[in-house]
């Protein structure tokens, strides 16, 4: 399969699953606002988001798929489906038992998660209830992602791709009808996230199905010692070790963040969780989209030592450089409005709007190191190199953490997603750093040039949207969110032609970002 067209799919389901998402976001801004209940939801999600970080996006897929990959370039399609059937057998008796402890344990899961929130008071007490209805959910992500690799593994991306639609749309549905039936409207929420996730199971064991790969994860948990003996699961389990720490620690900061922000101003964990979901659109777009469809190809690229790996990367480094820059441009400069137009609406109310600005401001300063990230670290992963990526995890998540004492005291909650995201921009660098030491990448040419265009062109389509801005007062426009919807939309749409537009003048062609490296056509 041609790996632009892989990337343009992925692409285009993880813009539906983004869109969804924004309209979840915006049902739960409008029915809860940003305040007690939004707090304790946003908390409790906080559980199986950081487990989806660590198995859909971390250290489980960075370890399996690569030995899956080279399991099915090698012995061909019957020893993969076998070699995941083995993986799906521990990785389902390992996680009833965290799902067990973490709901007995819940209290301490919130406690070190949001210690800001009172022992025994209503928030307090709120989070642990949604905290241990949550814990189920990670089970069902973690097999979701299992699918998702395997299916990857054999260039079938639309469905692992298609599946976050379905929690969005669970969510959604159930935010809409399910509220009368609970005693809080959180709570209705929070069920909805589980028939998302067993929707999610359903539709990937259906792909399995359908590719004559079936996996049952009950059928062999007599034999886990076997399975365990097995030296390819055991090359898993010993890649995943390392692997987790370097995501764990990378999730650290985050955890970090949520109890400083439990101790700030009442609605900073949702600001700075609206904020981050306007951040992961074009992180998960641009970032998660190539990194999804790269990580097989570098990972056969990867066993003959070819120089199309270094290629590849560069490709995937170029295309994302394009069009990351002005995303982070245009949230720089344009967030106020994006927030009013898509939280500005029941309980989300006015101040809610620019303090939730403010977060996306500050994200959009390190949005291009966040973006990067994705890209840079399955050129490690590929190589089975797990070490290099959780030595520079360490020191990313040290001075994210001293960057807080000194932008948190500055800017209050919005100092917590800007040093999150200068920690992203380190992260980058160094990854960079580490890739052309060991002469695994080495930068094609032209970079030079394309950065000087791109840097240009971004700066002429910031200009416009900072004067447009000033034209408006978006929260007032509330009471006519029609033109509201109007003028936000006119006014990106403009933006967008204009940098390209810019581009265009300064010489850059079209062929220039989708020219196929060779090991596109796999």
């Amino acid at each position: 399969m041609n790996l632009l067209r892989s990337a343009v799919l992925v692409s285009a389901m993880t813009l539906l699953s983004r869109i969804t998402g924004l309209v979840r976001e915006m049902i739960t801004a409008k029915v809860l606002g940003a305040g007690v209940e939004s707090d304790a939801f946003f908390v409790a999600f906080r559980i199986p988001n950081l487990l989806r970080r660590l198995f859909a996006e971390g250290a489980f897929s960075q370890a399996f798929i690569p030995i899956l990959a080279e399991a099915y370039g090698r012995e061909g399609r019957e020893k993969a489906v076998y070699l995941a059937q083995q993986v799906s057998v521990l990785l389902f008796f390992v996680l009833v038992v965290v799902v067990v402890l973490g709901i007995l344990g819940s209290g301490y899961v919130v406690m070190g998660l949001a210690s800001g929130f009172e022992p025994g008071s209503a928030q307090f007490n709120l989070t642990v209830e949604l905290t241990q209805w949550m814990f189920p959910y990670i089970l069902l992500i973690a097999l979701v992602a299992l699918a998702s690799g395997l299916l990857n593994t054999f260039q079938q991306f639309s469905l692992p791709a298609f599946a976050p639609v379905l929690l969005n749309l669970a969510f959604i549905l159930g935010s809409l009808f399910l509220l009368p039936y609970f005693d809080y409207p959180v709570k209705a929420m929070v069920f909805s996230v589980m028939l998302g996730g067993l929707a999610q199971l359903a539709l990937l064991w259906f792909g399995l199905w359908r590719a004559s790969a079936m996996l049952n994860p009950l059928s062999g948990l007599l034999k886990i010692k076997k399975y365990l003996q097995d030296s390819q699961v055991r090359r898993i389990l010993i890649n995943m070790l390392p692997a987790t720490l370097a995501v764990s620690v990378a999730q650290i900061s985050l955890i970090v963040n949520t109890n400083i922000a439990s101790h700030l101003q009442e609605g900073s964990v949702s600001w700075i969780n609206f904020g981050d979901r306007l951040m992961e659109f074009p992180t998960a777009l641009l970032g998660v989209a190539l990194g999804t469809v790269m990580l097989p190809s570098l990972s056969r690229a990867a066993q003959n030592n070819s120089p199309e790996f270094s290629e590849l990367l560069d490709w995937g480094l170029k295309l994302t450089f394009v069009l990351v820059v002005p995303a982070a441009v245009g949230m720089g400069f344009f967030s106020e409005g994006l927030v009013a137009l898509l939280f500005h609406y029941g309980q989300f109310d006015g101040f809610d709007v620019q303090m939730t600005g403010q977060a996306v401001m500050a994200y959009s300063v390190g949005l291009c190191g966040l973006v990067f990230v994705k890209v840079l670290a399955p050129g490690f992963y590929a190589k089975q190199d797990v070490k290099t990526p959780v030595k520079i995890a360490i020191l990313v998540v040290i001075a994210t953490q001293l960057m807080n004492l000194w932008f948190v005291p500055l800017f209050g909650h919005a100092g917590l997603p800007l040093s999150v995201g200068l920690g992203a921009t380190l992260n980058a660098l160094v990854l960079y750093w580490g890739l052309r030491r060991k002469s695994l990448y080495a930068p094609g040419s032209g970079w030079l040039l394309l950065g000087i265009r791109v840097m240009l062109a971004a700066a002429t389509m910031g200009i416009a949207l900072y004067f447009a801005n000033l034209q408006f007062d978006w929260i007032a426009l509330g009471q006519q969110p029609l033109v509201r919807l109007g003028w936000v939309g006119l006014i990106l749409l403009l933006a967008c032609l204009i940098y390209f537009a810019m581009l265009m003048i300064l010489g850059l062609r079209v062929r220039d970002l989708i020219r196929k490296p060779r090991s596109q056509s796999v």
